[in-house]
């Protein structure tokens, strides 16, 4: 029996979707909707050289919301999928809520409202909810300029390295993990004097948790939900997990750790609590959830709430779900996930980050992106890059993903190191070492 999501999308005559975003997370999921067989036209705003391979470019920003509407209007869009988490912190959900023309066209937004992005827009906001829903997570302590004498004193009572977190959204930027009582001190006054913007004038400090880290992926319609794959990311620029954090290096997903009995407990002890609270206060909730996880002998604990997917972990995540994805994302989007079941690949997915040289700090952009030969069975996802003219440049930092799927971790990761020998630009530096510690 079709489920009562999957009668209201035949009801439609055609499913235009526009996606937001442009990094290796929104080409991943646009190669992914681009399958779906209830799909007519994907749109992408403004998407980048690898996107265009699988839908239309919109050469609009994320945050520009008039621009959005317009697009919505010109392609009759059906859904909108939110990628990144800066439109949707701003209000992009909120916007086509209260704009009577698209709500009259009867639009559809993926994406949580702007009150409930707050869960990762403002840390001490996730924290008091973990705390009023008992999922467990670090202790913590939210020193302003105000509080300052009491934030010291809380950071004595802590055990080295010492946890400092922008309050707000710093681009991934945000967070310090410092080995010293008197350098925590003096980077928290740095913080709260405005080191990272608005976005650190509070700052939380956290216990610092020790483990293995894993991310945990939920789809919801605020009700109900189904749980994608997890997945591992690898942040520091250098092997062996040394020097500056980035955005992210590579990812491997399933996380061989991660047994039923541990994904059994992260359910129970995480994701119920989590959506249950959301439900229970009332707080409209419709989109994607990725939970960070710390793990200690088998124990879980939250270290952060975001609303959208993570990235590079979606480039894993996505190709192992075997289910129609936008069936999926219609069907959260219109209040009806109850029911809907998602298919999961047994293989292993990994993916492997080329960076621009300089990476996380200066680089250059405009590098040619030079594909000697074939990639494939990989997949080549497209972070930072730009069409011009006959030739695909640099435009970022982090400029592509070389996913592979296999039967193992080991042989996934050799098909993306070998895929990666074919792909060359000027100072392109990757990690060799993805996958190590698992």
């Amino acid at each position: 029996m079709l489920s009562y999501a999957l009668i209201q999308l035949f009801k439609i005559t055609y499913m235009n979707v526009l996606l937001l975003g442009s990094g290796g997370r929104e080409h991943a999921i646009a190669w992914k909707l681009a399958q779906s067989s209830l799909l007519t036209q994907l749109f992408i705003a403004p998407g980048n050289a690898g996107t265009a391979q699988v839908g239309t470019n919109i050469a609009i920003a994320a945050t520009d919301f008039e621009a959005v509407k317009q697009t919505i209007l010109t392609e009759n869009i059906t859904l909108v999928i939110v990628g990144p988490e800066d439109p949707l912190v701003k209000g992009v959900h909120d916007f086509i809520l209260a704009d009577d023309e698209l709500q009259m066209l009867g639009v559809k937004v993926l994406g949580p409202q702007k009150y409930a992005a707050t869960l990762e827009g403002s840390k001490e906001f996730a924290k008091q909810f973990m705390l009023r829903n008992g999922v467990p997570t670090a202790a913590h302590f939210t020193a302003t300029a105000e509080n300052l004498e009491e934030s010291f004193a809380f950071l004595a009572t802590q055990q080295p390295p010492y946890v400092l977190k922008a309050d707000g959204l710093a681009a991934g930027k945000g967070v310090l993990i410092i080995p010293d009582l008197a350098t925590a001190k003096t980077e928290l006054q740095s913080m709260l004097q405005g080191k990272f913007g608005d976005a650190s004038r509070k700052v939380v400090i956290e216990e610092c948790l020790h483990g293995i880290e894993m991310s945990v992926f939920v789809l919801t319609d605020g009700k109900d939900y189904v749980i994608l794959p997890e997945a591992k990311d690898y942040k520091r620029i250098g092997e062996g997990d040394t020097g500056l954090n980035t955005g992210g290096m590579g990812a491997v997903s399933p996380v061989p750790f991660a047994d039923e009995a541990l994904k059994q407990r992260i359910e129970q002890e995480i994701v119920k609590p989590t959506i249950a609270g959301l439900r229970n206060e009332k707080i409209p909730y419709c989109g994607f959830v990725f939970i960070g996880l710390m793990v200690n002998n088998g124990v879980p604990k939250v270290i952060e709430y975001n609303v959208r997917m993570g990235d590079p972990e979606t480039e894993v995540v996505i190709p192992r779900i075997e289910s129609d994805l936008l069936q999926l994302c219609w069907a959260a989007a219109t209040g009806n996930l109850a029911g809907q079941t998602i298919a999961i690949s047994p293989q292993t997915a990994t993916t492997v980050m080329l960076v621009s040289g300089g990476y996380p700090e200066a680089y250059e952009n405009g590098k040619t992106i030079h594909i000697n030969g074939t990639t494939a069975p990989s997949m080549v996802f497209h972070a930072g890059t730009k069409q011009i003219g006959d030739e695909i440049c640099t435009a970022g930092g982090r400029v592509m993903a070389i996913t592979s799927l296999a039967g193992t971790k080991n042989d996934a990761l050799a098909l993306s190191y070998k895929a990666i020998q074919h792909i060359e630009f000027d100072a392109m530096y990757y990690r060799r070492d993805i996958g190590f510690d698992l």
